[in-house]
């Protein structure tokens, strides 16, 4: 919220629960207002002076009080209005102050935490608290000539004892209409900035959902032109076998059939590739960091060039390999590169670990990428790294999501965190053969 629109806020108006809570609190201060009333008749306590009679009594109560059940939907009128018939009846002597004085209190808080003008709010609480002291001062003024002579036998104070009374009445009243006051300011200020919390994390969300959709699309163009380097591998091997083929078919005609069946497997690899990658491929902007390496072939003999960077950056690493390893079809190799990247990144910047333990199983049926570590990582951060953005989790999201895999990410049981992942071989990868036909 821009600085002008702030100044600019208006409130909403109250809830139907808020409303509802608004009849409660009218009704509560009518029943307190009434029993007050009584109580005080009881007790013959008659601060004011003589009393008025019972039904006006009980119509002043109700006047001041009832008004409460609409103090959030409307607060200008409630505050007029109580604060009208509180005055009206302290010239009737009515017996009842401490509710009344609540009453009012309640009022003045709401217009200002309520009023939608800031400024009629305004006008109208000072008014409000002008009349209160004038009134005060006239009831003073009018209630001297009964004070009797010896009503301050008992002052032995440095101080005049009804100066010490007006004073004392003054600093009461003042102390009463200022907390009002701003108690209702800083209600609404309350309610303010909780809006503009409510936009900022509004706005936080949106930016975070296009930053993730940003993220998932570059993640998915950059799958995209690794898997073009693959296909053009595919197409650039079948051509070099299709012409050794053609040259070899009259001379040779076994090695031209070797050749055309490598041309064979080769189209089979590279269409099911294609039908692996593009379903999960859309339509994207095209622009990526041209900076951005983008590997071709398989990647899998270069594991110990990432491991070695791991090591200089302090870290013990364990590595393993499980299984009798088999040929992988380019882009399993590259999903398997990456994701071994992006844990290692991950580990190296913000695990806190001193040892990574990398495991890659070769199973009958699919190849099991494993990065552990032994960092610090709280449990409230076991889906990302702290201080991560995630979008590394997302590009494994998507590269495993591509094969039709399996990808677990998580803080271990024992401490730290692990990323595994399990990609499936394809039958046609383990069959495959490479076929000199030069």
């Amino acid at each position: 919220m821009t600085t002008q629109e702030a100044q600019h806020w208006e409130r909403p108006g109250p809830t139907p629960a808020q409303r509802r809570h608004d009849w409660q609190i009218g009704a509560l201060l009518v029943g307190g207002g009434l029993l007050s009333v009584l109580l005080l008749n009881s007790s013959g306590t008659f601060a004011l002076g003589h009393p008025p009679s019972w039904p006006e009594q009980l119509a002043w109560i109700v006047g001041i009080t009832a008004p409460m059940a609409w103090r959030r939907r409307w607060p200008e009128v409630t505050t007029l209005l109580t604060a009208a018939v509180f005055i009206g009846a302290q010239a009737r002597a009515h017996v009842d102050t401490l509710v009344s004085s609540v009453t009012l209190f309640v009022a003045i808080y709401t217009l200002g935490a309520w009023g939608r003008d800031r400024r009629r709010a305004d006008v109208i609480r000072i008014a409000v608290i002008v009349a209160m002291f004038c009134w005060l001062a006239l009831s003073a003024v009018l209630a001297m000539p009964d004070i009797p002579a010896d009503a301050f036998s008992g002052a032995a104070g440095p101080l005049p004892p009804l100066f010490a009374v007006l004073l004392t009445s003054v600093l009461f009243n003042l102390t009463y209409f200022v907390f009002a006051y701003l108690f209702g300011n800083t209600a609404w200020l309350s309610a303010r900035r909780q809006h503009e919390v409510q936009v900022q994390t509004e706005a936080l969300r949106r930016s975070q959902a296009v930053l993730a959709e940003r993220a998932v699309i570059q993640e998915r163009v950059r799958i995209a032109r690794e898997l073009h380097d693959v296909v053009a591998h595919h197409v650039a091997v079948m051509g070099v076998q299709a012409a050794a083929a053609r040259r070899v078919m009259d001379q040779n005609p076994p090695k031209a059939k070797t050749a055309l069946a490598a041309v064979e497997q080769t189209a089979r690899t590279a269409i099911d590739e294609l039908r692996r990658l593009l379903g999960v491929l859309r339509q994207a902007d095209a622009s990526t960091d041209p900076l951005t390496e983008q590997p071709t072939g398989h990647r899998l003999d270069q594991v110990e060039t990432l491991l070695s960077g791991a090591r200089e950056a302090g870290l013990t690493v364990d590595f393993r390999t499980f299984g009798e390893p088999v040929p992988l079809t380019d882009s399993v190799s590259l999903a398997v590169y990456r994701i071994m990247q992006e844990a290692l990144t991950n580990t190296i910047k913000h695990a806190r670990a001193n040892l990574i333990d990398v495991r890659i199983r070769y199973l009958r049926q699919e190849i099991e990428v494993d990065v552990a570590d032994d960092g610090r990582t709280p449990p409230e951060h076991a889906v990302r790294p702290p201080s991560g953005s995630g979008l590394g989790l997302i590009g494994m999201r998507e590269r495993v999501a591509a094969h039709g895999g399996v990808l677990e990410v998580g803080a271990r049981d024992g401490g730290g965190f692990r990323v595994r992942a399990r990609l499936p071989l394809h039958d046609d990868v383990r069959s495959a053969e490479t076929v000199d036909a030069g």
